[in-house]
């Protein structure tokens, strides 16, 4: 273990970057909210699985791989999955199984580790209305018309996490007007299912089957795994703090009203001051300078890059997608871009060059852990891979220990390089446009308009594209190729 480097985290609970101090560094405990298995995941999901995934190979590498727990859960009860499956006519079993199936695909295909613990939400209805239970015998959720709902003007501390007033939450909160509310602010922690609904028999004396609302299921699948799950491992120290835990991820989008609500839940519950130590939260993401949205026809799932179906109709590897997702720090907005994938391509291939067969199970570069012990800066840890792979040589020539470096380091950041190496280079200019901008080239030599040659030239380059230039080896005349730029 290397615990003697500092990790410092940006804490959306207290707006700072602290040094990270786990309960028990023999239990370092991470929870991450997972798909609602409706659909396949797209391109801005991939930001929170890939960002959390490199935190969970440094926490292994910080603490030891046998000494963290990282749960993710999956939603397979919610209104939309009911709803995709009756547009679809088939079983809501058969949609979240299929979906759930090229989740797997996806994730797997990005390099992203497997979580300690997968659970599904259907298969933890118990603990949830366990904890709907207690918190209606202690005064914090209430039973109207069928529903049991969270009284949110029963915790004083409501709103901390995302900074809101209660004024602010009730005039914007995107929370359903129901007149059996008492505070409009007011969640849904159970609801009735109606016929052909996902079901099961209802708590709280209420008759006939029902459902959980969606922020119960993570307070209860978090509290599980990362609690009662670990009880008998966790330190002394760590049992003196009752069903806390390490750290809460998942993406900006969800601090205000998923994660608040998890918090209320789980500090009502359970009679503790906070739910988890440190919460983080990635950027959002947009797609050549747009937001992603189906009506701009730039909605882009994972499987849709991976298999050649986006983005100019080109398959990319899981490593280049994962290489231009961490070329923009994990807190800021990123732009998606064919340019950024390009980029990283050739980068990788370069990277390639430079290890060549050099095995990664070595130790990783000092300067590149630090870096991702710094709020997990990967722009950082990236410029770094870049000094030790000019340091490297091709074929690690220069210096051997430099391309074992290397590769030890890409392998941290969940990267193998040669991903991109293997595949067949693609150019990202349709062909028949080549031959007429290197005719057009020509013709402008011919006319000594050099300038609109050199633009020509500069033009494809800055689109992937570099020509070169030479003579016919039979007629000795002067001719131009191309190939895609590495």
């Amino acid at each position: 273990m290397t615990r003697e480097t500092t990790l410092l985290l940006h804490n959306t609970a207290t707006r700072q970057k602290e040094p990270f101090r786990p309960i028990d560094p023999d239990n370092v405990r991470m929870y991450v909210c997972g798909p609602t298995v409706y659909d396949r995941a797209h391109i801005g999901n991939a930001r929170p699985l890939i960002v959390f995934d490199v935190l969970f190979r440094l926490l292994r590498h910080l603490y030891g791989a046998a000494h963290v727990t990282y749960v993710r859960n999956v939603t397979d009860v919610d209104d939309k999955i009911n709803a995709r499956a009756a547009e679809r006519d088939i079983s809501i079993r058969e949609l979240t199984e299929t979906t759930l199936a090229d989740f797997r695909e996806d994730v797997a295909a990005l390099n992203c580790l497997p979580p300690t613990v997968e659970p599904r939400a259907t298969e933890h209805i118990d603990d949830m209305t366990a904890m709907i239970e207690a918190l209606v015998s202690s005064g914090n959720a209430y039973v109207a018309e069928g529903h049991v709902l969270f009284h949110v003007p029963s915790l004083a501390a409501y709103g901390k996490l995302s900074g809101r007033s209660m004024d602010e939450m009730r005039a914007g909160a995107r929370v359903e007007v129901a007149p059996y509310k008492k505070d409009p602010a007011d969640f849904v922690l159970w609801k009735p299912s109606a016929e052909g609904e996902p079901g099961w028999p209802s708590p709280c004396g209420l008759e006939g089957h029902g459902r959980p609302g969606w922020h119960i299921e993570c307070s209860a699948m978090a509290d599980r795994f990362l609690w009662r799950e670990l009880n008998d491992r966790l330190s002394q120290e760590a049992r003196a703090r009752p069903h806390q835990f390490d750290i809460h991820g998942g993406g900006i989008d969800l601090v205000f009203p998923h994660h608040e609500n998890e918090v209320a839940q789980s500090c009502a519950c359970f009679h503790t001051d906070r739910m988890a130590s440190v919460w983080m939260h990635n950027g959002f993401l947009q797609v050549e300078g747009e937001k992603m949205s189906k009506s701009l026809g730039n909605f882009i799932t994972i499987r849709d890059l991976l298999s050649g179906e986006a983005f100019g109709g080109r398959s990319w590897p899981g490593a280049v997608l994962r290489l231009a997702m961490l070329g923009t720090d994990y807190r800021q907005p990123i732009d998606w871009t064919v340019r950024a994938l390009q980029d990283a391509e050739t980068t990788l291939r370069r990277w390639a060059r430079r290890i060549g067969d050099v095995s990664p199970t070595g130790e990783p570069d000092a300067g590149v852990v630090q870096a991702l012990a710094d709020d997990l800066n990967t722009p950082r840890a990236i410029a770094r891979l870049h000094e030790i792979a000019k340091a490297a040589g091709e074929d690690g020539r220069s210096d051997p220990d430099a391309a074992a470096r290397l590769a030890a380091s890409l392998a941290l950041l969940g990267i193998d390089p040669h991903q991109a190496e293997a595949r067949e280079l693609v150019p990202p200019v349709p062909e028949a446009e080549i031959a007429e901008q290197i005719a057009a080239r020509a013709a402008a030599r011919a006319a000594k308009d050099f300038s609109e040659a050199d633009r020509i030239r500069d033009s494809l380059a800055d689109r992937g594209i570099v020509l070169k230039d030479g003579k016919d080896p039979e007629t000795g005349k002067p001719t131009t190729t191309w190939e895609v730029a590495r």
